[in-house]
């Protein structure tokens, strides 16, 4: 499995905060932070949005470091993405992920 697959199976090349950090790209950044400030409604800036992927050293933003309950999850358990984990099945917060992206169980399962 490649080290940009999300402990959640999101490949983390596709996400915008990840794109915007690689390509140091401002736009993209300003983008980013106002949909998801909208979906969240949380007070999220530009500057927040500096990623290098959930599994790999380097910056993260703050959801993704502190925040999301799967990652933290699946570093308590010691699993290298939630596909290794025997909970997969039964795991509310990723089956929301999954129900959204069709890719990212295949990801898991890959």
């Amino acid at each position: 499995m490649k080290d940009m697959i999300g402990y959640c199976g999101l490949d983390c090349e596709t996400c915008d905060a990840y794109l915007a950090t690689i390509n140091d790209d401002q736009a993209l950044r300003e983008k980013t932070a106002k949909l998801w400030a909208e979906l969240n409604d949380a007070p999220i800036l530009p500057e927040h949005i500096n990623c290098e992927g959930c599994r790999v050293e380097g910056i993260k933003t703050v959801y993704c470091d502190s925040l999301c309950e799967i990652r933290q999850c699946a570093l308590k358990k010691g699993v290298t993405t939630c596909g290794d984990c025997q909970d997969l099945e039964k795991c509310p917060p990723v089956g929301m992920v999954i129900a959204n992206n069709s890719s990212a169980l295949k990801n898991l399962k890959g």
